[in-house]
C-alpha cells in the first residue's frame, strides 16, 4: 500500500490506486507500508531509484544501511512496534530522500508514525519539505522510545515491589516466580531492541548530517543537535535499566533457591522429628524370643509414650533455636 502526503492537500492521507497515481507527483511525503512488488516498481519508474527489498533493509553492514545513490539518501533504521502488547515487534524502516520528496518503506506499523501523521496538519508552512519531515519523524520515534523506556522502567519498579516489599511476609499469598521471572524477561528484551534502536537512528542522523549539512538551515542543524543528545541520554538509561535487569533476575533466582531450600528444611526437620520414635517402634518390632515388655501390662502405652516424648523433645528443640 501507498499513501501519499502532500501540502497542498494539508497533508490528508491518499492511499495510491491505478486511478490517482498522478497524486505521487505532487506528494511531499510515500509512505510505503507492505509494499506489493507492482507499488515498489511504480515508485521506481517515477523516482528513477531502485526501492531496497525486504531482505536488503534486514542486512546489518553499515554500507547496505546508510547510502547515497543517483543524489538520493538511502538511510535504514531498526524500530520498535506493539511494544504494549505481549509480543512487541522491532523491524527495519527505510527512510529515502530524493527529489524533495521522503520516501519511507516499512513492513511494521510503530505508533510514533501514527503519532507523527495526527500531528502532520499543524506543521508550520516552513517544515513543508522533506528534510524538515525526516527530522519531525526522527523526533517523534525518538519521544516514543523514551515513552518505551519509561513503561519499562515501571515494569521492572513494580517487580522489584514485588520480590523486596512485600506488604505482609507472614501472608500465604507467595509471588508466582515464574510469572514474575517472565516480566522481567520480557522488560528486558523489550529494552534491548529500544537498544538497537537508538543505535541506529543515532548512525542515521551521524550519516544525515555529514551527507547534507551544506543544505542544512541553522534549526533543523540545532534540532539534530538536540536529537543527538536525546539519544545519548537515553541510551545511558538503556544501559541502566540492562543492569536493573541483570539484578532483579539474579534476586528472583535467588529468592526461588530460598523458597525451596524452605521446603527442603521443613522435610529434614520433620524427618528428624520421626527418627527417634521410628526407632522405638523399630526395636519393639524385632522378633526376639526373650522382649519383657512385650508382656508387660503397660508395655504398649509404655511404647507409645516413649515415642511421643521422643519425637516432642527434637520439636521442642527445633522450636527454641526458631529453626520452625
Amino acid at each position: 500500500m501507498i499513501i501519499a502526503y502532500s501540502s497542498e492537500k494539508k497533508f490528508t492521507p491518499e492511499i495510491i490506486t491505478l486511478d490517482n497515481q498522478n497524486v505521487l507527483n505532487t506528494a511531499l511525503w510515500m509512505d510505503l507500508l507492505n509494499p506489493s512488488k507492482e507499488e515498489e516498481h511504480l515508485v521506481e519508474k517515477m523516482l528513477g531509484l531502485d526501492i531496497p527489498t525486504r531482505e536488503e533493509m534486514q542486512e546489518i553492514e553499515l554500507s547496505s544501511r546508510l547510502y547515497k545513490e543517483n543524489d538520493a539518501l538511502f538511510m535504514t533504521a531498526t524500530m520498535v512496534a506493539k511494544s504494549d502488547s505481549p509480543e512487541p515487534k522491532s523491524d527495519a524502516v527505510t527512510l529515502i530522500l530524493a527529489d524533495d520528496k521522503l520516501i519511507t518503506v516499512r513492513y511494521i506499523e510503530p505508533l510514533s508514525f501514527a503519532l507523527f501523521i495526527s500531528h502532520l496538519s499543524k506543521f508550520p508552512p516552513e517544515s513543508h519539505n522533506a528534510v524538515a519531515l525526516l527530522v519531525e519523524l526522527l523526533d517523534t520515534t525518538i519521544d516514543r522510545l523514551a515513552d518505551i523506556l519509561e513503561n519499562v522502567s515501571r515494569n521492572l519498579d513494580s517487580s522489584s515491589q514485588i520480590i523486596f516489599h512485600q506488604i505482609n511476609e507472614k501472608s500465604s499469598d507467595k509471588p508466582d516466580y515464574q510469572k514474575l521471572f517472565r516480566g522481567i524477561g520480557a522488560s528486558g528484551d523489550l529494552n534491548t531492541k529500544v537498544q538497537e534502536s537508538l543505535l541506529t537512528i543515532n548512525r542515521l542522523i551521524g550519516f544525515f548530517e555529514k551527507k547534507i549539512s551544506p543544505k542544512l538551515d541553522s534549526d533543523i542543524e540545532s534540532k539534530l543537535t538536540m536529537l543527538t543528545k536525546d539519544i545519548k541520554s537515553l541510551k545511558d538509561h538503556v544501559n541502566f535499566l540492562s543492569n536493573k535487569v541483570i539484578f532483579l533476575l539474579d534476586a528472583t533466582l535467588g529468592m526461588v533457591s530460598i523458597e525451596q531450600n524452605n521446603i527442603i528444611k521443613i522435610f529434614s526437620i520433620a524427618a528428624v522429628i520421626l527418627l527417634p520414635p521410628t526407632l522405638v517402634a523399630s526395636i519393639y518390632g524385632m522378633n526376639f524370643d526373650f522382649m519383657p515388655e512385650l508382656k508387660w501390662t503397660f508395655g504398649y502405652p509404655f511404647a507409645i509414650a516413649l515415642m511421643l516424648i521422643s519425637a516432642w523433645i527434637p520439636y521442642k528443640f527445633f522450636k527454641m533455636k526458631k529453626w520452625l
